[in-house]
């Protein structure tokens, strides 16, 4: 199914399929494509509505009788990390961050395997070779840098640890997909990317840090809850989260706009 804007691009939906948040619930996308001179700034646009970058593709959920998943954002400035969150910090302080085009490596692709191996082997990403791998990472239309964290040995061997592709928006850093060695259980290291994302944002002077999607109810998800002042977006707006946001997550079946008026309602950048 098309949906149009007078100006251009073109919005889709995507067939049903199973929800990988919520069991018994379906899934439909609203996406557009990605590319040409205007990406960046379309990016810009929609990533402040909700939508999330996927290779030259932007979506967000919109799906029938459910409206629980909603993009996440940290208010950088507002931040304090928690007791944990500074032991965390202090438990990687000796990792070394260094930040590179969006280039595939196959030192990146061993890593993302191992992760996946352990975290995600019955996943959607199980079986990437380094081909679909490279396609992640690569094909950006728009401002990408691959954040990359590295362990040094007392004899000096440097070893990668973990790694972020990372998008770099006009108003804040959206994490596209991140991976760590998951022998390091004790470190906790998937939390201190984000913790570190927050720390370049505010260094950067960024206002904000994507976290993708928030699902309250989903295990998965729970943890972005974790970092506070949280923002998620919801019915066309950004609110703060707090308990009376969580507890008024409806699955109404006629709370969802049709697909034609929420494309009508999205705001695109002014084009030359």
């Amino acid at each position: 199914m098309r949906h149009t804007l007078p100006t251009a691009p073109q919005f889709y939906v995507t067939a049903p399929q199973s929800c990988p948040y919520l069991d018994d619930k379906v899934e439909r996308k609203l996406f557009t494509a990605l590319f040409g001179e205007e990406a960046r700034a379309l990016n810009d646009g929609l990533s402040q509505q909700g939508f999330r970058r996927s290779q030259n593709v932007l979506y967000r959920p919109t799906c029938p009788g459910c409206s629980a998943c909603m993009s996440a954002r940290v208010v950088s400035a507002g931040f304090e990390p928690s007791r944990s969150q500074k032991r965390i910090l202090k438990r990687n302080q000796e990792l070394e961050r260094e930040v590179k085009a969006p280039w595939a490596t196959e030192e990146n692709y061993e890593l993302f395997q191992k992760y996946l191996d352990e975290r995600h082997a019955d996943g959607g990403m199980a079986g990437m070779d380094m081909y679909e791998f490279a396609a992640m990472v690569e094909e950006t239309p728009v401002l990408s840098r691959v954040i990359e964290y590295y362990q040094t040995s007392e004899d000096g061997e440097r070893t990668l640890v973990a790694a972020c592709l990372t998008d770099v928006l006009n108003d804040g850093l959206s994490m596209v997909y991140s991976f760590f060695d998951p022998e390091l259980k004790n470190r906790s290291m998937g939390a201190f990317i984000i913790l570190d994302h927050i720390r370049m944002a505010r260094e950067a002077g960024l206002p904000y840090v994507y976290l993708g999607f928030w699902v309250p109810g989903s295990q998965k998800m729970n943890y972005k809850a974790s970092y506070r002042p949280l923002e998620v977006f919801k019915d066309g707006d950004w609110h703060e989260l707090d308990d009376a946001l969580i507890n008024d997550v409806g699955q109404n079946p006629l709370g969802n706009d049709p697909v034609a008026e929420q494309v009508a309602a999205i705001h695109l950048p002014p084009q030359d």
